[in-house]
């Protein structure tokens, strides 16, 4: 299977969809239903996604609207499919995803959830999102201000704060943990994992998400780069 794997530049095809690259980061600009069937059972440690709710998002103004995105984008006009569920939970030992709710009849039930409080109950829009989660430690509340900006400034309609992808690895992962995100979006989980060392595979289908984001890591990387 012909990916393509995220080396510092640009992405650059290769022949295996395990490939690492320097600081064990793998990015897969694609499809990521089709490039899970080659990983094997348990490949992943933990799998923290944030798939389409079939909200049609990729249509909407979000928050105060002067985020400036591309409009009538489709990437959220329908939930995945059973077929990408299987899969996942397949190739990883724990599972984190985002907008579970929208999700009920292919996730079990589970006592162990995540809330993202995002501290501003004058919300047009949710004041919160909620996360299934396989295995973790019953309910638990990550309070973050939605509007607070951080590296990169807001790049996606649904973009999660990097901070809560640091909290999700304090909380959920281990060193030597392999991480895996099936929609990658704005490059959060990415940043984060960066921050923590971990190793992680990262997949966005849509091209101009997956630039983007890049410009953002790099950005993020070149701050670093300055302390």
């Amino acid at each position: 299977m012909l990916i393509e794997e995220q080396n510092g530049n640009f992405a650059k095809p290769v022949l295996c969809a395990g490939a690492v690259s320097k600081d064990g980061i793998s990015l897969i600009h694609g499809d990521s239903l089709q490039a899970l069937k080659s990983y094997g059972d348990n490949y992943f440690d933990i799998a923290i996604v944030d798939p389409p709710y079939g909200i049609n998002a990729g249509k909407m103004t979000m928050g105060s609207g002067k985020h400036k995105f591309t409009k009538d984008k489709d990437w959220d006009s329908a939930i995945p499919s059973e077929e990408y569920f299987a899969e996942l939970f397949r190739v990883s030992e724990n599972q984190i995803v985002w907008g579970g709710n929208y999700f009920t009849e292919f996730l079990p039930p589970s006592p162990h959830w995540l809330l993202w409080d995002k501290k501003n109950p004058n919300l047009s829009f949710a004041e919160g999102e909620l996360a299934w989660v396989r295995k973790g430690k019953n309910l638990r509340i990550f309070q973050h201000y939605s509007a607070q900006v951080e590296e990169g400034g807001k790049i996606h309609p649904t973009q999660k704060p990097i901070k809560l992808y640091e909290w999700i690895l304090k909380n959920y992962a281990e060193q030597g943990d392999k991480i895996l995100d099936t929609h990658l979006g704005s490059g959060s989980s990415r940043i984060a994992a960066h921050k923590a060392g971990l190793s992680f595979v990262g997949f966005e289908i849509d091209k101009e998400y997956f630039d983007a984001q890049e410009k953002r890591f790099k950005n993020y990387k070149s701050q670093l780069r300055l302390f």
